[in-house]
């Protein structure tokens, strides 16, 4: 059987491998002159492999859009079964605190290595520079259509990734797909009217965002840049917010909590305590609640209170908001960048044509998908890699299976 595999990414090498390793003839064909290019650059070129969310009911909930599709993916390949596959050809993995695995080496170069040097010994041909622009599919076989070039084949698994237009998906035309209009997913936010921005470089490890008017939050490190927020907690809510942050055209009110299990009351004990103890103490000069200096002076000028203020002469209206910037510092969100180079996008073949124990399309028989090109996305933190390795693997092996 002659098995074709449009993309050379992560998912495209996963599918092709175990396509092989079930017998058949297995081509990759990609677009670019360069396989792995996302693998390569991913978490600052050390390549965050996946997650160690062990548990699928713990994994599946950081999926925005796939939550329900991918809890049976995962049933077929887990995230045991990546590391396992991993560390059985030489590349240990280790996992950070906050759960992201890692090479050991702190080198993408060992994933690369591992998938290309497993494609080669299983015999699959990689073919480059190679665009597909239509598939055709006749009564006996696929036809992948280049510029200049028609390859055959009895089965085709696309694993082009996410696009950012529509124009991205063109060539499965002829096959009647349902696809969600491509939109960007995991970025920062940027506050360009915002003075908080004179606090680049600047994190707080565990911070609560919401966004104004939804159910909408994340906690995690907050990270202030030059052009506004970044950090875990605002790339998670880019993801889960990615259709409403459309929608509003980037434009929203972000609040944030400094703390993430602070409540009001017990912000007001803490603050009424130091008060009580340190009455002749500067306010701006005396930094609370382990907050770093410069945010604690900013959140001190935000609630008007001068630079020789002392504790013992705040008066309650100053107090009041120094506690309310901190429970609920309010952020006007214009805009957004790209985090890095992860380039993310939701949106892609609509889930409900495509078989979870196969990844094969429900209209077209032979015809299979893994990865982004799916309407699939995960948080950061090495969830995509995690959806790419598993949906490659059963997209492989079921198509290299006899009907």
């Amino acid at each position: 059987m002659k098995i074709g595999v449009i993309g050379a990414g992560a998912a495209g090498y996963f599918a092709a491998i175990h396509a092989a390793q079930g017998g058949a003839e297995v081509t990759i064909v990609e677009k670019t002159s360069k396989s792995l290019a996302k693998v390569k650059i991913s978490g600052g070129g050390r390549c965050n492999v996946t997650h160690s969310a062990f548990e699928i009911s713990n994994l599946s909930k950081n999926y925005p859009r796939g939550e329900k599709f991918l809890k049976k993916v995962f049933r077929h390949f887990s995230v045991r079964d990546t590391v396992q596959w991993f560390e059985s050809r030489g590349v240990s993995l280790k996992t950070e605190s906050d759960g992201r695995m890692f090479p050991v080496s702190d080198d993408s170069q060992s994933i690369i290595d591992a998938l290309q040097s497993t494609a080669y010994h299983s015999g699959i041909k990689v073919v480059f520079n190679f665009a597909v622009q239509e598939i055709v599919k006749t009564d006996t076989c696929f036809k992948l259509i280049a510029k200049d070039k028609t390859l055959e084949f009895d089965r085709i698994v696309v694993c082009t990734g996410g696009s950012p237009k529509m124009e991205g998906f063109s060539f499965l035309s002829n096959f009647k797909h349902t696809i969600e209009p491509p939109i960007p997913s995991l970025f920062t936010f940027n506050t360009p009217h915002e003075p908080i921005r004179k606090l680049m470089g600047i994190t707080v490890p565990d911070a609560y965002v919401r966004l104004e008017g939804t159910k909408m939050a994340y906690r995690g490190p907050l990270l202030i840049t030059h052009w506004g927020l970044s950090g875990p907690a605002v790339l998670k809510l880019s993801a889960f917010g990615a259709k409403w942050l459309y929608d509003q055209q980037y434009k929203a009110n972000a609040h944030i909590r400094w703390g993430n299990d602070w409540t009001e009351d017990w912000l007001l004990q803490q603050l009424l305590s130091f008060q009580k103890n340190h009455p002749k103490k500067k306010i701006h000069s005396n930094a609370l609640l382990g907050l770093p200096s410069r945010l604690w002076e900013h959140l001190c000028e935000r609630s008007e209170i001068g630079s020789d203020n002392l504790w013992q002469n705040l008066p309650k209206k100053q107090f009041n908001k120094v506690v309310q910037n901190l429970f609920c510092y309010i952020v006007a969100v214009e805009g957004k960048t790209t985090f890095k180079e992860e380039f993310v996008t939701s949106g892609g073949i609509v889930l409900d044509e495509v078989n979870t124990e196969t990844m094969e399309s429900k209209l077209v028989d032979g015809l299979f998908f893994a990865g982004e090109v799916l309407n699939v996305d995960g948080i950061t933190g090495g969830f995509n890699f995690q959806a790419a390795w598993s949906t490659g693997y059963l997209a492989g092996v079921s198509a290299s299976q006899p009907k």
